[in-house]
This record gives C-alpha cells, sequence and structure tokens, in this order.
C-alpha cells in the first residue's frame, strides 16, 4: 500500500505515522524503502509505528514528544495509551484493541532561557490593499460584517427574557434592509446576590458585546438585585472607557410582569429598527477585519490540513493590516516551545507563560489537570492525549507568523497582529472572549464536524477531512481534507481567502442558513484554592429518605391524573435529551418541529421538550462528572417523562455509548429510549429526521394512558424561593409542604436555599 494512502507524517522526524483511513491488520505500508506490517487493526487518526522505539525511549509527532515507550515498539505496532484505549472500550468498534497500553504520557516540561530570547522580524506587510464590504462604525468602534440588534441578559436571571424578546422581534427585523436581525445573549452567569469569582471577565464580556462592530443596537436588561446588574455594568463600561454612546442602546430592569417588560423591549427595538435599515455596507480595509482562530471536535488531521489552512489565511490577512487571535490556554499546554518560536517581545513571551502556569494552578484548585482536556470524541479521532491535541491546535499559528500580544479573556484587540487570548478549552466560552474582543469573524476547524455557532457574529466551520466533508457537507462551509487529497495549501488558502472576504460582505455562512446558534461565557470557578480540595473529594454521597411529618387533618382534595406504567402522572411529556451542550440547540429544533406537526398528541403526549444545558463536552473536577451522568438518567427516568431520545453531538466526552454504558449500570434498557448522533448520522437534517422517525412510531404505537382521581399523595413538587418572603408566605408554603409529605406526596427543597 503506498504510503501516502494509507498515512501521513507530520514531520520527516516522526517516529509514528497517522492513519489516513481505517487499515486493517496485517496491511503492508511501503516506507522509505522498506515494507511495514500493521499488527493489529488501526482506526483512522490513530498511530502506528514507522520506526523502531526502544523502551523508555519518546514518541514523537510534528517532531515533538508527545509519550515514552512502556515497552519496545516495533514498525507497524498500533500505539496506544490507557486513556484511549479507555475511551475505545466504551465505543461500538468492530475489531480486537491491543491488550495493553504501550506508551505513557509524556509532557515535556519547558524551560524558558531569558537570555538566549530572541524577538522575532515583523511580517512584511503588503503595500496594497484589498477591501470587503462593512458597516462602519462611529467613535473607532471598527468595522462590523453584520448589522444586528442585540438583546442582553445581563445575567443568568434575564436569559429567559432575552430568548423570548429576540424569538418575537426577529421574524420582524429580517424584513428590513440592511438588518440581520434580532438575536440574545443569553448566559448562565452572575445571577447570584453574592459576587462571583468571575465578575470582573463577565463584565468585561458584556461590555465587549455591547460595543461590538456587528451590534448596530442594544437592549441590556436585568432585574437590578443581582450582582452583575445594569448599573454595575454601566459603571464598569464608563471606568474602562468603553465608547457606549457610540453604540445605540437602552438598559431596561425588570420591575413588573414580564409580559409587560416585553412589550415595552418590542417597542423601543421597533424605533430602532427603520434608523438600522438605513445603514449601508460600504468598501473598507482589511485591516478592520478581526479573525477568532478557534478548533473543536478536533482529530489527529485538525494540526496537518485544518489548523495550517486557517493559519495561511490568518498570515495573509495580517499582512494587510488586520488581527487573528488563537485561544484556549489549556489546549497549548505541550506545545509550547512551538508557540514560542517567534515572539515579538520578551514581555509577550513571558505573559504567555504566565497564563499557562495560572491556567494550571486554577484547574488544580478543583482536583483536575489540562491531561484531562481531551474529549470522548477527540481519543476516539486519533488526539490520544493533551499534548498531540495541543501540538495541532498550536498550528493555528503560521510559523512565519509572530506571537504579538497576550490579552486577558475578552481585552480589546486594539492593534493589528496575531494575538493569544488567554481562555478554557471549551469551545463556546472561548469563542465568546474572542467575540468580546472584537473578533468579527470567527473559523472554526474540526475534525468531527462541531456544529457551533455564535448569536452575532459568522462562523465558517473547516472541517479536516473530505470524508468528513462529504458526510456534513450542508453543515460545513469548507473542506481542508482536500489538502491531504492533494490540492495545495496555497491554493485552498487563496480559495478560503476569497471566501472570507465574501462572508464578512454579507454573505451568508452556513450556520447562519442553519439559524441556530450558541453562547456560553466562561463560567464561574468554585474554589480559589486548593484549602477545600481534600474535604470536597471526602464528601460521603448521600442517600437518604424523606421526612414524613405528623399531621392533625389533610383536605381531602381529589386531582384528576394519568396512571402511566404503574404511576399517577399529570402529562405525558417526550424528552429530547442532548449529551452536551452542542446538542442542544438542535435538540431544541426538534421538540419544536415535533410540537408544531402535533406528533403523539392524539395518543396522550401532550408535547415535547428537549432540555439544553451546558455540560458534557468536557467534565471535570472533584464528584462533576457522577452529578452530571445521575442527571440525565434522572430525567430519563422521570415519572413524567413517557418516550425519550438522547442526541449526542459526537465529540463530546458524554456520548451515546457512555450514556448507553451508564444506562445499563442504572439496571435500565437501552433500547427503551432512541438515539441520533448531529455527527454520525450525518448533520443537523439527518439527525432530526431520525429523531423524528423514532418518536413518530412511538406515537404510532402508543396505548392511551387511563384517567383517574388521586389525593394529595399523588404530588411531587419542588420549592425554591428567591430573595426575601413574607411571613404570611412562609407559612401557607410550611403548611402546604406538611400537607403533601405528610399525606405520602414528595415535597423536594435544594440545600442552598
Amino acid at each position: 500500500m503506498d504510503f501516502l494512502h494509507a498515512c501521513r507524517l507530520p514531520d520527516e522526524a516522526d517516529n509514528v505515522a497517522i492513519a489516513a483511513v481505517d487499515l486493517q491488520a496485517g496491511s503492508e505500508i511501503s516506507y522509505r524503502g522498506k515494507v511495514i506490517k500493521l499488527n493489529h487493526s488501526v482506526l483512522e487518526g490513530h498511530r502506528f509505528a514507522v520506526d523502531s522505539i526502544p523502551k523508555n525511549h519518546y514518541l514523537c509527532s510534528w517532531g515533538l514528544p508527545f509519550g515514552r515507550a512502556t515497552m519496545d515498539i516495533r514498525p507497524g505496532n498500533y500505539v496506544c495509551n490507557e486513556g484511549m484505549l479507555l475511551a475505545l472500550h466504551g465505543r461500538a468498534i468492530d475489531f480486537k484493541l491491543p491488550e495493553r497500553a504501550n506508551f505513557e504520557d509524556h509532557i515535556e516540561t519547558y524551560s524558558f532561557d531569558r537570555d538566549q530570547f530572541s524577538p522575532s522580524t515583523p511580517l512584511t506587510l503588503y503595500e496594497h490593499e484589498r477591501t470587503f464590504q462593512g458597516f462602519r462604525r462611529e467613535n473607532n468602534r471598527g468595522v462590523g460584517t453584520r448589522n444586528y440588534i442585540v438583546v442582553v441578559g445581563t445575567s443568568s436571571r434575564t436569559a429567559g427574557f432575552a430568548r423570548q424578546l429576540s424569538a418575537i422581534m426577529n421574524p420582524v427585523a429580517v424584513s428590513y434592509d440592511n438588518v440581520d436581525g434580532v438575536v440574545a445573549v443569553a448566559h448562565t452567569e452572575g445571577g447570584n446576590e453574592l459576587e462571583p469569582n468571575n465578575a470582573e471577565l463577565l463584565l468585561r464580556t458584556l461590555s465587549g458585546f455591547i460595543v461590538h462592530a456587528n451590534v448596530g443596537a442594544v437592549l441590556v436588561v436585568d432585574y437590578g438585585g443581582e450582582f452583575v446588574n445594569n448599573e454595575r455594568l454601566r459603571t464598569y463600561m464608563h471606568n474602562n472607557d468603553y465608547p457606549l454612546n457610540s453604540v445605540p442602546h437602552c438598559f431596561m430592569s425588570i420591575k413588573g410582569g414580564f409580559v409587560d417588560f416585553l412589550e415595552k423591549g418590542e417597542i423601543q427595538i421597533r424605533k430602532w429598527l427603520p434608523v438600522l435599515s438605513t445603514l449601508k455596507r460600504t468598501s473598507e480595509s482589511l485591516k478592520h477585519l478581526r479573525i477568532a482562530l478557534q478548533c473543536g471536535g478536533s482529530d489527529a488531521f485538525s494540526g496537518i490540513s485544518g489548523n495550517p489552512l486557517v493559519a495561511w489565511v490568518a498570515r495573509e490577512l495580517i499582512r494587510y493590516g488586520g488581527a487573528a487571535n488563537l485561544a484556549e490556554t489549556d489546549e497549548l499546554i505541550g506545545a509550547e516551545s512551538y508557540v514560542l518560536q517567534n515572539v515579538r517581545d520578551l514581555e509577550t513571551a513571558e505573559s504567555f507563560l504566565d497564563m499557562i502556569e495560572r491556567f494550571k494552578e486554577r484547574v488544580a484548585w478543583h482536583g483536575d489537570s489540562a491531561e484531562g482536556n481531551p474529549s470522548g470524541g477527540n481519543k476516539f479521532r486519533g488526539l490520544y492525549n493533551i499534548v498531540l491535541k495541543s501540538i495541532g491546535a498550536a498550528m493555528k499559528r503560521h510559523p512565519d507568523v509572530p506571537l504579538d500580544f497576550c490579552i486577558d479573556y475578552g481585552e480589546s484587540m486594539n492593534e493589528p497582529g496575531y494575538y493569544f487570548m488567554d481562555s478554557p478549552g471549551n469551545d463556546l466560552e472561548s469563542i465568546a472572549g474572542q467575540v468580546a474582543a472584537g473578533c468579527n469573524l470567527i473559523f472554526f476547524v474540526t475534525g468531527n464536524g462541531s456544529i457551533t455557532n455564535f448569536p452575532f457574529v459568522p462562523t465558517l466551520k473547516v472541517v479536516t477531512t473530505t470524508k468528513r466533508y462529504e458526510k456534513l457537507s450542508q453543515d460545513m462551509d469548507i473542506n481542508a481534507g482536500a489538502y491531504l487529497d492533494g490540492i495545495s495549501m496555497d491554493n485552498l488558502g487563496a480559495e478560503l481567502f476569497d471566501h472570507t472576504l465574501k462572508i464578512s460582505g454579507g454573505d451568508r455562512s452556513l450556520g447562519e442558513k442553519a439559524n441556530h446558534s450558541q453562547i456560553q461565557i466562561w463560567r464561574d470557578w468554585p474554589q480559589t484554592s486548593s484549602v477545600a480540595l481534600e474535604s470536597l473529594a471526602n464528601c460521603p454521597s448521600i442517600y437518604g429518605f424523606g421526612l414524613k411529618p405528623e399531621l392533625d387533618e389533610v383536605p381531602d382534595v381529589r386531582i384528576d391524573m394519568l396512571r402511566c406504567r404503574g404511576k399517577w402522572v399529570s402529562d405525558q411529556v417526550g424528552l429530547i435529551l442532548p449529551t452536551s451542550l452542542c446538542s442542544g440547540q438542535v435538540a431544541k429544533k426538534i421538540a419544536e418541529r415535533l410540537n408544531e406537526n402535533g406528533v403523539g398528541r392524539s395518543s396522550g403526549i401532550s408535547r415535547f421538550t428537549s432540555l439544553v444545558h451546558t455540560e458534557g463536552c468536557g467534565v471535570g473536577g472533584v464528584g462533576t462528572e457522577d452529578i452530571y451522568t445521575r442527571s440525565l438518567i434522572s430525567y430519563l427516568r422521570h415519572p413524567l417523562v413517557h418516550s425519550a431520545l438522547l442526541l449526542e453531538h459526537g465529540c463530546e466526552k458524554t456520548h451515546n455509548d457512555f450514556m448507553r454504558n451508564c444506562i445499563r449500570d442504572a439496571g435500565m434498557d437501552v433500547d427503551s429510549f432512541g438515539w441520533a448522533s448531529v455527527q454520525m448520522d450525518g448533520g443537523i437534517s439527518a439527525s432530526m429526521a431520525c429523531a423524528e422517525t423514532y418518536f413518530h412510531k412511538i406515537a404510532n404505537n402508543l396505548k392511551v394512558a387511563t384517567r383517574g382521581e388521586v389525593g394529595i399523595e399523588g404530588i411531587r413538587v419542588g420549592f425554591i424561593t428567591t430573595g426575601n418572603i413574607s411571613i404570611e408566605v412562609a407559612q401557607t408554603m410550611e403548611c402546604l409542604v406538611r400537607w403533601i409529605a405528610g399525606s405520602g406526596g414528595t415535597v423536594v427543597i435544594p440545600q442552598s436555599d
């Protein structure tokens, strides 16, 4: 078999190759005048040895060590560590895995020598200018690639309001020329009354959103009692010189009925629409483009095709006076030597290393490390450990391009050049910071086929292999796999550069056409030191029984309910349960479509719903994975859930195979649930069709539940309060709780209440 047909070698000095296709055991591959015979079947993207590697010697990719051999490794041996074997044992694969690992992870300790540092030579700028069609903003706000009205929920408390108002007004807005729509910034942070640990970066991020060049007008909504509220946000913007007055804006606090304030918000947005419609795109220099370089659902080819491709475009943009932003701090650990090969000055190099160390410390406070970063999808697609993932991620910086600046999360990019921004390795959280820093276009490189989009900045999704592109062509914008097929990087780069200018000038990306987006700001971290780590790790699990209070009398109340699977229930619901945050919006669209079509209604299913959440992409920290999986299993077991389907994105840690194992461990039947995958089923439309087919089948075979009357013992209720309540309300709630619990019903009150 020809070497280039079978595999790729990122660097001539490497002693392991990456399988370009699934390779069968016994395959013979020509390599440098010899024939290598594989001892095992090797998955696409996984590695096998091309040279002899003695025990204790290093395994290398891109010329950098990522592992140490724990035994002698011969040419043709499948190279495996414990983490990869564990990940594959949780997957449905059709061949026998190696019995044990043959290498252990190795993170090269980077030693920075100040005395040997040499500053880089700046890139030579082009003398001629190229342009794109954009929206010029006042007061140095830059040039927008889009023109949106944005409804910002200042904290998590107004996230629902922001979503609802944008859903009402977006159909109105799209009928106006030059207006791209009304979108929501709905996030999970800042809703408590006490100051969160991420307050500074949250305020900085929201400030960056509000003055972003793609924002034509902004409505900022709070309740007023949150720690992160409108007053504190406006003060922060004033103290840090954000050009608030250059963007049409309105701060609104909800002090009355929810619906009343939806109407107030609608009135304000309707005032802005005709004004924004008068704005026209004009020819603008490429120096106004700021590109976010991002990768997610990465695979072994991300560092060979996708990331070098966007690095090529970033280099060209910088030569025209623009800027590019590299992020995800923990996904550069182990690649420090490459990142720092070309740096503007000593201060920038030291700042980068300080941010790496700061991130390691913060993660350690929570009982975790960067080694836990690679997701199940990463390992399945050949990224065995954080070093391999980091080396590939670092290829988003072209070797010719110096690292010019290091900035904090959401800090403004005020100069042209190449930036590193401190951020977590969560794609959505990282993108939010890049947008707040001023990026007005996003390059998202994906091996597995991540479908994420940002609400008001277009995303170009670049997939790493032709095979995956063909499977997901309706959702992926660019096929970087063409490079692996023989197209030169210069030709492919020039093609992407031209496409970039078209998208920046108003052509819609595939993600925009799909009309879904997500946002997540860097979440609050509960620990600020490692002091509590031991007690948290040793905290016993709580399994107990509810209290049953003594009662003198209970009112004779009869409730009409359904008898379903041996239990009295008030409703029958169809559930689409996303296994991670990235499949959440697709799950929501499935539920909406099923409801619109009335599926199951005549058979007793009242509605379909999805539980859109923020977890599952990478689960870390003491007990976090147990809490997460326990919650999902409990949702599936919920008495109101008549039937459920689990929807994976495909590259998350808690993928469908992971959840199948959890369901079996819980003593449940995996065949009693539906299963769909955004990536493996062939994209958004295909996975939606799969889910709809499943629920149609369920509805057609559904027996109508019988109805009957039951007393208070049939009630299961959760109580939660926000703020202070009156004595009268407290006494009423106490009485109600005693009646329900004392009669055999269930009352749940959170510990934090």
